[in-house]
């Protein structure tokens, strides 16, 4: 995308799909110790201004912004955790664009 004032970049989140047999509140646990783990990198002041995401507990999806390096930290955190806990065949992650809904302040 290009504006006026130059190139523009559509904000980047990763979208995960979780197989029915996984407990969402263990996936909701998980998503959160990344969310500590990127605190013990950057803080919790940034992480809280900065961590942006979604969970959609009836379709079974969670979506987090990774326009922001902190962002993307939890997004290889959360999917290193995911693989090591529940195996890489439970989920299926991929970037997706900017109509996916996300919450600031690393809350859903």
């Amino acid at each position: 995308m290009f504006s006026s004032r130059g190139p523009t970049m559509e904000p980047m989140r990763y979208r995960y799909e979780f197989e029915q047999a996984l407990p969402m509140e263990e996936i909701e646990a998980t998503l959160h110790l990344a969310i500590v783990a990127a605190e013990s990198v950057f803080g919790s002041s940034t992480v809280r201004m900065d961590a942006q995401y979604s969970i959609d507990e009836p379709r079974r999806i969670c979506v987090v912004d990774a326009s922001s390096e902190v962002g993307r930290c939890i997004c290889q955190i959360f999917t290193g955790y995911l693989t090591r806990e529940f195996g890489a065949s439970a989920f299926r992650v991929r970037p997706t664009g900017s109509r996916e809904p996300v919450m600031a302040g690393g809350s859903a």
